[in-house]
């Protein structure tokens, strides 16, 4: 049996003639020899009927922080919806479908609720309706925990449903539907002459899902790396070949540069050791903003210096903390980091020097760096993301695409 699962998110089930072309992407698998398994999120976006904000808003934000229990079951309303009305249209068509919660479909979590960890995923129920012909609308986003209770996966989590399925049924491959042709070299919003990348490594997709990419969810790649799974990013709109992401890694790739993406909303934070020369607290301050949960993003030690960044929204709590302990310290507002990320980089010397080089030319300023073997971090002033993008990405020549 050929497997597909096809995952079908808000905008592309958030209308019937939407849905009408997600049915054509579905009845197009089953000609072509798969038997598909769809996973649905909810339909539409904030203020659509039964999009998950607009359930959210039903209930104070008091509730939701008090009882996330009782407000995972209330999101959950949103993808049970999509999948009932999805299966309704199906069937109209003449195909056999049955829709499925995440729990019915052996989805099994922790009790974390808001963002569950899945724990197991058993793929007897969905097994046996494929034996029976019958399409199963699977509930993207959510789980069920041992006791029984409703549970999230967090934002984004249908892509992390398709994937876990896409694993556990051996599936051909996953194919992520959503409202752009694929994973773009640069922000297309931001860079009008961005290129489709036809193909690209776990690795490369990863960290530009992680810095501040959204076209898939970070760990549905984590979780189809595990299992080898193959993704293709897709758009319902459209018969674009998309963007497809597997372990192998084209070496006939011309271009050490992938693509380029940043995180807006950064707070650059800088402590002297001189100026702290007689604080005690000076060499824990790492530990202490850990242990007091601070996510802290690119950490530059040095003798006379530590230098990292936080999320705009912990600043408070970032400035709460120092001052506790005492600690003097500088900080810039408004910064954005900037990620490069390529596979093809690894090794090849220069690359760093080049970034560098062109950002100084367009009189950018660059407040930190860092790198791994396949990402360059810069972080800079909010205000020149735009132009450090557009430039960098006419640097590397990513607009034209080297990726199929």
């Amino acid at each position: 049996m050929n497997i597909i699962i096809q995952k079908f998110g808000g905008t592309s089930v958030s209308t019937k003639d939407r849905r009408k072309k997600v049915i054509d992407k579905i009845i197009y698998a089953i000609k072509s020899g798969f038997m598909p398994i769809v996973v649905v999120s909810a339909m539409g976006r904030l203020d659509d009927p039964y999009a998950t904000d607009t359930l959210l808003s039903l209930v104070s934000e008091t509730y939701r922080q008090s009882n996330k229990q009782g407000s995972d079951m209330l999101m959950c309303c949103g993808e049970i919806i999509s999948s009932v009305v999805l299966s309704s249209e199906l069937n109209d068509y003449g195909y056999k479908s049955m829709p499925m919660t995440g729990g019915q479909a052996g989805i099994i979590t922790d009790e974390g609720f808001g963002d569950a960890n899945i724990l197991n995923a058993d793929a007897e129920k969905i097994t046996d309706m494929l034996k029976q012909s019958i399409i199963p609308i699977v509930t993207g986003f959510q789980g069920i925990s041992k006791s029984g209770y409703f549970t999230t996966l967090g934002r984004g989590g249908s892509d992390v449903s398709a994937a876990i399925l896409g694993g556990v049924l051996r599936a051909d491959k996953v194919e992520i539907y959503t409202d752009v042709d694929g994973i773009m070299t640069a922000d297309p919003r931001i860079v009008s002459n961005a290129s489709l990348i036809h193909e690209i490594s776990y690795n490369e997709v990863f960290q530009l899902a992680d810095q501040g990419a959204k076209v898939i969810h970070p760990k549905a790649v984590e979780v189809a790396m595990r299992y080898n799974t193959k993704l293709v990013i897709k758009n319902t709109l459209n018969n674009s070949e998309g963007t497809l992401i597997s372990s192998e890694f084209n070496m006939l790739k011309n271009n050490a540069i992938t693509g380029i993406t940043h995180m807006s909303n950064r707070l650059q934070i800088n402590i002297s050791s001189e100026e702290n020369e007689n604080t005690d607290s000076y060499d824990t301050i790492l530990d202490v903003l850990g242990k007091n949960g601070l996510s802290i993003d690119l950490i530059n030690v040095f003798p006379d210096k530590k230098i990292f960044t936080v999320d705009e929204e912990d600043a408070q709590l970032a400035h709460s903390l120092l001052n506790s302990m005492n600690i003097k310290y500088n900080f810039q507002e408004y910064c954005d980091k900037i990620s490069i990320v390529g596979s093809g980089m690894k090794g090849v010397p220069g690359i760093m020097a080049k970034v560098l080089r062109r950002l100084r030319l367009e009189n950018i300023e660059v407040l930190q760096t860092s790198d791994s073997h396949m990402t360059i971090w810069c972080l800079i002033k909010g205000e020149d993301t735009k132009k450090a993008i557009m430039a960098l990405h006419d640097e590397f020549k990513l607009y034209i695409s080297k990726y199929s």
